[in-house]
């Protein structure tokens, strides 16, 4: 969704025109999977991060665009709150001591970020969802000032009609009673409170499908395992409130089109596919488009002259239908390839626990398709989805449905049965017994410890309420002593809590 956007208003001839280009698409994709027009020479990783900018209070620094060109890298890029920037990594070979190079690489590059951002009077933090932002953070002006995000904006409160409830029922603190949070946002605002780390893996169109049902199987308990994210506006709520916030805060559909049964935006799915079409068919047929800018590209003309098409209305449709994993269709020099990203993850919270979350989850999506009878023909897609929102809601104290293991704690599941899976997965992909003993080594002390980024921010902050300090006070407390031990570049399970 990164395409320059017009700051226009849309007609109802361009609506209809866009509709008929994604058919053409549609039509044009269909070809090329049927004829193998797609590039594989060999299995790359990518990875997207998203970053909180706090000042010395701790409070959201609404500084981005600042510090952006301070820090003068590409690789830094606007998100959709000032309070955020992104992070993109060049795509890499997963093999080899590949994960171990990008770590060192990362603890570099956000090192000098940070010194530049410093410049600016703010700080950088890795971290699901900014305990300290409050509701005067939210308000629409707080949007990063550039066409895109302001459209966006717009049309999803023009097709919404009324303003964002917010309204989540959150998990008790240790010792303490559950929050509810339930407000009312005017803009889209309220979602720049998450960040998340974005996954991509480059696939063979054959293989794509297995490996999309194989990363829906397993999003309920990287969420379990690696959630990070307790606190929105100053309420203790989901372990991952990611999940609900960001469904929430886009929502295009008013209750009464929810009470029929209309798909959200931010969706897990409804089904096992078998083709990456299934997905973008689902995208044109269900949803309508929120940035209908058509481009004078004629698809299905471009490959009659043997040229790759671009494919620009679906790809910046599929940019505004944010599936948990999504399919991607891109073009490097011309030449056209797919990926799964995988988008269920937050942010931090530290290097080495981004990387864990990422091994784990490339090893298992790995085994996983190359089992003789795959998982999914096991378990329902429901099924699925469940453990989705439950690992979201209760973290490490979740019950997740596995087949086989009946219903099962997320470190009973991990230390059983899924992280043999991932050192085997990660064999097949070529990945050293070096970085494949260093991150998987991560993931097996957190779930053993059963200390999770949440668990911690949770833990601190009953612990410090426990002593006498208020709610702002604590949250604040926490999160500059989590920003200390995230740049300690020690793993979560380690952090002594207070």
């Amino acid at each position: 969704m990164g395409r320059h956007v017009e700051n226009r208003a849309y007609t109802p001839v361009d609506r209809q025109r866009y509709r008929e280009k994604m058919q053409r698409g549609l039509d044009a994709l269909a070809r090329m999977l049927a004829e193998g027009n797609f590039s594989f020479p060999r299995q790359q990783m990518g990875l997207e991060m998203e970053l909180h900018l706090v000042d010395e209070h701790m409070e959201p620094s609404m500084s981005n665009i600042v510090v952006l060109e301070k820090i003068d890298d590409p690789s830094f890029t606007t998100e959709l709150g000032q309070n955020n920037v992104e992070f993109n990594v060049e795509p890499r070979v997963l093999a080899g001591d590949g994960a171990l190079r990008l770590e060192e690489e990362l603890l570099a590059a956000l090192s000098r970020a940070d010194s530049k951002a410093h410049d600016a009077g703010a700080k950088m933090v890795m971290i699901g969802t900014l305990p300290t932002l409050r509701r005067t953070h939210t308000e629409p002006h707080w949007l990063t000032r550039l066409p895109r995000y302001r459209m966006l904006n717009e049309q999803i409160f023009s097709a919404r009609g009324e303003e964002m409830l917010l309204d989540m029922e959150g998990e008790a603190l240790p010792g303490g009673a559950g929050d509810h949070l339930r407000c009312y946002a005017d803009s889209i605002q309220p979602e720049s409170a998450s960040t998340s780390v974005q996954l991509h893996l480059q696939v063979s169109p054959e293989d794509f499908a297995a490996h999309w049902n194989a990363a829906q199987c397993v999003a309920g308990v990287q969420l379990a395992i690696g959630a990070n994210s307790p606190f929105l506006l100053g309420k203790a709520l989901w372990h991952e409130t990611r999940v609900p916030l960001f469904q929430q805060a886009t929502d295009t559909r008013p209750q009464e089109l929810k009470n029929q049964g209309v798909r959200p935006r931010v969706w897990f799915g409804e089904r096992w596919i078998t083709s990456i079409f299934d997905l973008f068919e689902e995208n044109v047929r269900y949803f309508p488009a929120l940035l209908p800018e058509p481009e004078d590209e004629d698809p299905l003309a471009a490959l009659d002259a043997g040229r790759a098409p671009v494919l620009a209305e679906l790809r910046l449709h599929n940019g505004t239908i944010w599936r948990w994993n999504r399919p991607v269709y891109d073009l490097v020099d011309g030449v056209p390839h797919l990926r799964v990203e995988n988008r269920v993850l937050p942010s931090g919270p530290s290097v080495v626990d981004i990387l864990a979350n990422a091994s784990f989850f490339y090893g298992v999506q790995r085994a996983l398709t190359e089992q003789d009878r795959p998982l999914w023909t096991q378990m329902s897609f429901a099924a699925a989805e469940e453990n989705f929102f439950a690992g979201a809601r209760r973290g490490m104290d979740a019950h997740l449905y596995w087949p086989g293991a009946g219903w099962v704690a997320p470190d009973e599941l991990v230390l059983r049965r899924l992280l043999p899976m991932a050192h085997e997965g990660l064999r097949a992909c070529g990945v050293s017994d070096s970085a494949r003993e260093r991150y998987l080594g991560v993931i097996e002390q957190r779930c053993l410890k059963r200390q999770t980024g949440s668990s911690w921010q949770r833990d601190t902050v009953a612990a410090l309420e426990g002593g006498g300090m208020d709610r702002q006070a604590s949250l604040a407390f926490m999160l500059r002593r989590y920003i200390e031990l995230g740049e300690s570049g020690e793993p979560v399970h380690s952090w002594p809590v207070g």
